[in-house]
């Protein structure tokens, strides 16, 4: 039976099956919660785009930021209320693609990228086009029984939602420190598409289901998530700029512990494989 979203949170391995429609009784309080949240996802990253017409960068990134955030709910919300539907899963997908594909490569464009307008604006194409073909990807395979990745708790390439965040580093920084080069169309465009050839890379990256801390670390972990949050209240870009970095940081982890996986998936296999000749 086919699952349905809404995807939103694209490491979220609890995809229910659900009936395509909801029968003939209207839609309920309960099952138009998931979707208003992704409704103002969709809000908030095309407003971003308004505040960029206007220069004015940070409530234009900050609006995106924001759509992150609310992304991340909507799909929890749906599941923990039981309202998962086909509606909402399409909705999403394109509410994905607006506020994290076209929403950054516009105000990255208008922020950067119209110096060098020619391969900005391909770059700029190119990121919104990979986000939409990330999702697209996702989509066609949410049926699928065999995706080693997700099996072992891992995504395929950065997420829409990680993609626009990551291609925001150089603004965080450059707001925070004043320096042009960090503005530079040449880098924030090379910047652009390596993102984007992120998001539709077939590489193993991290998901909260991937990130299993021993039960030693877990108190030390809690403080750490809450001076983080502390941190993003009073130092947004700097907080902001720390994660993408960080993020970045630990992809060569993912690669190995995914490696290692893989590699220990291949030794049962072939421990559990029929000796030749047996009968």
């Amino acid at each position: 039976m086919a699952r349905f979203g809404p995807k939103a949170a694209e490491d979220e391995d609890d995809q229910r099956p659900i009936p395509a429609s909801g029968g003939g009784g209207g839609l309920t309080l309960r099952a138009m919660l998931p979707n208003a949240i992704t409704a103002a996802a969709l809000c908030s990253g095309l407003t971003g785009i308004r505040f960029a017409t206007e220069g004015m960068w940070a409530f234009a990134i900050g609006l995106v930021v924001l759509a992150g955030v609310l992304d991340g709910f909507d799909g929890r919300v749906a599941r923990l209320l039981n309202a998962q539907s086909r509606f909402g899963a399409e909705l999403d997908s394109l509410a994905d693609s607006l506020s994290f594909g076209v929403a950054p490569a516009l105000i990255v464009f208008m922020w950067s990228l119209e110096g060098w307008s020619t391969f900005g604006w391909l770059a700029a194409l190119a990121f919104a086009i990979c986000c939409a073909l990330r999702l697209a990807r996702f989509n066609a395979r949410i049926d699928l029984d065999d995706q080693p990745h997700k099996s072992a708790g891992f995504l395929t390439g950065v997420p829409a939602p990680v993609g626009a965040g990551l291609a925001f580093t150089p603004f965080y920084l450059w707001n925070e420190t004043g320096i042009e080069l960090f503005r530079d169309p040449v880098l924030n465009t090379v910047w652009l598409a390596v993102i984007a050839s992120l998001m539709i890379s077939n590489l193993p990256t991290l998901s909260w289901g991937s990130i299993r801390p021993r039960r030693s670390v877990r108190l030390p972990l809690i403080a750490f998530t809450g001076l983080a949050f502390a941190a993003l209240l009073l130092e947004p870009w700097w907080t902001l700029a720390a994660i993408s970095i960080g993020y970045l940081l630990l992809m060569p982890y993912g690669l190995v512990k995914y490696g290692r996986i893989r590699q220990r998936r291949m030794q049962d296999a072939a421990a559990a494989a029929p000796a030749p000749g047996a009968a």
